[in-house]
């Protein structure tokens, strides 16, 4: 479908400058990962995580844009016919489409090629992050703790999204918002039970924000639930934005995405300088995935041992025994943070190692040489085996992985026969669960191969 749309929020109004420098990046450089970006929100709700699948289908789009009514407007050409309603698109992809331009722009002219954020460091990293998330204006300066971050899959059993609802209905009663990656699955069914919590408790200010990065967000569209969306410039400086302004932590079932958060969030937890951080974080599923946590609670005895287990509380089909856990969570998130004097909306205290801020590019090469033994602390051990299941991710639904793994076979995976060996049970439960990708999961082949 053809559409000329106009913005709304911040980019309402703007100069004849700002608009020229819109106009051209969209017809410069920017423009292929604009152009897919801004595709996969128009393609929200489709039941495809295939990139190349989505993009295929949609060679005529076009997007560009365009001077309208004194400031701009977006022109668009063959675009999905699921964002409309009619011929009107749907408010909520309107908006997700703008925080696009607008966050693919931003970090482009001031931040990644502005000297002033050295981004070789980690402070200059976090600083980054925080101006990206203030720019897209959604951090609240007076607000007390009650952002709830959701971590889990897409692709996940009805059973289980179901559940999710009910945990965020059981949020959102509190008075909770929620944060997730924003797309389908465990990402969509917490904001969406939090919507009906809310509206009991007319709650007309209720938060859905959305995090995501361009190199996933094709295969994770951002959902329309969602009314806060920021696109960070990669995966690591999206998980940063995820634990410097969550005030609790949720994960459902998932895949190697998910286990991917984990590790990073356990590391960060595992540093020495992070013992007296405050952070509730919650396990949880309905009964039907008490074996899912049982391997995933196995999997972290076997590699980071039991005082990362310590860091995490599981709770299986209890929804309103989950809210009652965060909410006494955030009662020691408000006292921690008081004392630190600590804002509520950054948690600049949190400790982040370089290790885990500077973006791992997955590569045949940089998987094999990933150090999987047990000779390294904790947390570095957590580095690495975060990086592995990022590596997985990129073979799986990442366009330039799926294309590495083509040309030169799977990623190796090497190390210690304990740990190795526990990434493969890990792994290959994963598999035999459904939970690799949504597209074609009972044909799911290997983008790695594990050598003991």
């Amino acid at each position: 479908m053809d559409a000329l749309i106009a913005p709304e929020g911040s980019l309402e109004i703007l100069s004849r400058v700002e608009a020229s420098k819109l106009r051209d990046a969209g017809e410069g450089g920017l423009y292929d990962l604009w152009r897919q970006c801004s595709l996969a929100v128009l393609n929200s709700g489709a039941s495809d995580d295939d990139v190349r699948k989505i993009l295929s289908r949609h060679e005529a789009f076009q997007i560009a844009v365009v001077q309208h009514e004194g400031g701009i407007g977006l022109e668009l050409k063959s675009a999905p016919d699921i964002a409309f309603v009619g011929k009107q698109m749907i408010r909520g992809i309107r908006e997700h489409l703008f925080a696009v331009l607008r966050d693919l722009l931003y970090a482009h002219e001031d931040i990644l090629s502005n000297p002033r954020f050295d981004l070789r460091t980690s402070r200059g990293i976090t600083d980054a992050v925080f101006h990206i998330l203030r720019n897209a204006r959604v951090m609240r300066a007076r607000e007390e703790p009650k952002l709830v971050v959701c971590w889990g899959g897409h692709a996940i059993s009805r059973e289980e999204y179901d559940y999710t609802k009910v945990v965020g209905y059981a949020l959102g009663l509190e008075g909770l918002d929620i944060c997730t990656g924003c797309g389908a699955g465990a990402m969509k069914g917490p904001m969406k039970g939090a919507t009906v919590g809310h509206a009991k408790q007319r709650i007309r200010d209720g938060r859905y924000l959305g995090l995501t990065e361009p190199t996933i967000i094709a295969s994770e569209s951002p959902n329309p639930i969602c009314n806060e969306l920021v696109i960070l410039p990669d995966m690591e400086k999206r998980l940063e934005a995820f634990v410097r302004m969550a005030h609790a932590i949720i994960i459902f079932p998932g895949g190697v995405g998910t286990a991917e958060e984990i590790l990073y969030l356990l590391g960060i937890l595992l540093s020495p300088e992070n013992d007296a951080e405050r952070l509730p974080l919650v396990f949880t599923g309905p009964s039907s995935s008490k074996h899912y946590f049982e391997r995933l609670h196995a999997f972290i005895a076997d590699t980071l041992g039991p005082v990362a287990q310590r860091r995490y509380k599981v709770i299986l089909a209890d929804p309103v025994a989950v809210a009652r856990e965060v909410m006494h969570g955030l009662d020691k998130v408000r006292a921690e943070r008081a004392q630190r004097d600590n804002p509520y909306f950054y948690n600049w205290a949190l400790n982040i190692g370089i290790d885990f801020q500077l973006p791992f590019e997955a590569t045949h090469a940089s998987m094999s040489e990933l150090q999987l033994h047990r000779d390294q602390p904790g947390h570095d051990l957590a580095v690495n085996l975060r990086r592995a299941f990022s590596g997985i991710v990129a073979g799986n639904v990442r366009e330039a992985g799926i294309r590495l793994v083509e040309q030169h076979g799977p990623f190796e995976l090497r190390g210690d026969p304990k740990i190795v060996g526990a990434l493969d049970r890990l792994l290959k439960d994963f598999v035999a669960q459904r939970r690799m990708r949504l597209s074609e999961p009972s044909n799911y082949v290997p983008c790695y191969r594990i050598a003991v």
